[in-house]
């Protein structure tokens, strides 16, 4: 009689558990993924400017916004009980309105409000940031949602 297989040993990632949540390692990629390729971006095409968006504006507000989000689901220690029950598209979509909409308040603010009432002269980097600031929230946020949800379990209802 011919031995079994074992399914699972096929795939040697299925029998590994997953890297918990750590906090500090995804505010460094979130930093590090986007500063390079934005920055790799920036000097193939020769735009400048791009280059130096990828170490500020760009990956700066990746791992802030990773920072945030991340600390917020975490709940020092003990996540909500709605953020592991609620359906994970549902749970990314929500905050990915919710910091992508911050951010483009703030960058909003910075690009237009600031140089019409402060001495602080408009600036094509300040306009950057209008785009800059929500596209990266938002991945940053998506990215950490899903890395976080998928070291969870979620509660029985």
């Amino acid at each position: 009689m011919p031995a079994t297989k074992d399914r699972t040993s096929r795939n040697p990632a299925a029998s590994r558990p997953s890297r918990p949540f750590t906090l500090w390692r995804e505010v460094l990629t979130a930093y590090a993924a986007p500063a390079l390729m934005a920055g790799t971006a920036g000097v193939v095409t020769g735009q400048h400017d791009l280059a130096v968006a990828a170490g500020t504006s760009i990956a700066g507000t990746s791992a802030v916004v990773a920072f945030l989000v991340g600390s917020w689901l975490r709940h020092g220690g003990q996540p909500r009980r709605w953020t592991t029950t609620t359906p994970l598209v549902a749970l990314t979509a929500a905050l990915v309105i919710t910091a992508s909409g911050a951010a483009a308040l703030l960058g909003w603010f910075t690009a237009q409000w600031l140089p019409a009432h402060t001495p602080i002269r408009a600036t094509p980097w300040l306009e950057r940031l209008r785009i800059d600031l929500p596209v990266s929230a938002a991945l940053a946020t998506t990215i950490v949602t899903l890395r976080w949800r998928s070291t969870t379990t979620a509660s029985p209802t």
